[in-house]
């Protein structure tokens, strides 16, 4: 049997990279998935690359009623929700003397705020269905540590982190089960980003940075959205019924704890 079969999951920032990976997983594993993204058109094409078990949801994790509203589609389309994903995330760095209020501003609002409320949004829909659920917040290895030039990124995953510590004791009481994962370097297009950054504040060429971190890896290689499949599917699954208030690494080594 599926091990997702009959489950409705709504999946923050999914149109594309991690998050759609995780829908393509949870459909092959029998899961209902809604494609929650800012850009609606994106995830309109996402929910219609990947078949008739997902739609797409217009959802902005910094605004309230926009979030009320996401978790009211999916109850309306799908009959209820059984599965949230928080992966939805915003990335920056700067040396500290740089960095700026719009950045961290902005940056907690997505990374933090947008996960604690759409969190409770999504955790008071399951209480009311009393039938319990699983929610799963997407920390990073960032969260486990310092780095000179990702202060605030790095604060904002370490503030997932004890998100989930807490949710995960108060919200096991009725039957949700609270988790997160910390992924480490995953290539793709966000990479492609952070890469820049690098470049910018460390004076290397392009492509550089992103080569260094994946031969840093104990694994021999930067992370693909696909190795971290697995551990997104075990975590929505009955599998971790006794799994609660963990934040498990999925980084290939990079660090233990």
């Amino acid at each position: 049997m599926k091990r997702l079969q009959g489950k409705n999951a709504l999946i923050t920032g999914s149109a594309r990279g991690i998050g759609r990976a995780f829908a393509q997983a949870y459909i092959r594993e029998g899961a209902t998935v809604a494609i929650a993204d800012i850009n609606l058109a994106r995830a309109k094409a996402t929910a219609d690359e990947l078949g008739l078990s997902a739609y797409a949801v217009e959802m902005d994790v910094t605004d309230q009623v926009s979030i009320d509203a996401a978790i009211s589609a999916v109850v309306a389309k799908a009959g209820g929700l059984d599965i949230l994903v928080n992966n939805a995330a915003l990335f920056d760095l700067a040396p500290i003397v740089e960095i700026t209020r719009e950045s961290y501003d902005r940056l907690f609002s997505i990374n933090v705020a947008g996960t604690l409320f759409t969190m409770q949004a999504a955790a008071k829909q399951m209480i009311a269905q009393g039938r319990g659920g699983k929610i799963i917040n997407m920390a990073s290895q960032a969260g486990r540590r310092g780095e000179a030039l990702v202060a605030v990124y790095c604060a904002t995953k370490a503030a997932v982190i004890s998100l989930t510590q807490s949710a995960g004791l108060n919200l096991i009481k009725h039957g949700i089960n609270v988790n997160a994962m910390a992924p480490g370097v995953v290539d793709g297009e966000h990479w492609d980003g952070v890469d820049a950054l690098f470049a910018k504040y460390e004076n290397r060429p392009r492509g550089e940075k992103k080569r260094l971190v994946g031969e840093e890896v104990p694994f021999g290689r930067m992370g693909t959205a696909e190795d971290l499949t697995g551990m997104a599917i075990f975590l929505a699954s009955a599998e971790s019924e006794y799994v609660v208030a963990q934040t498990y690494n999925v980084d290939g080594g990079n660090w233990m704890s």
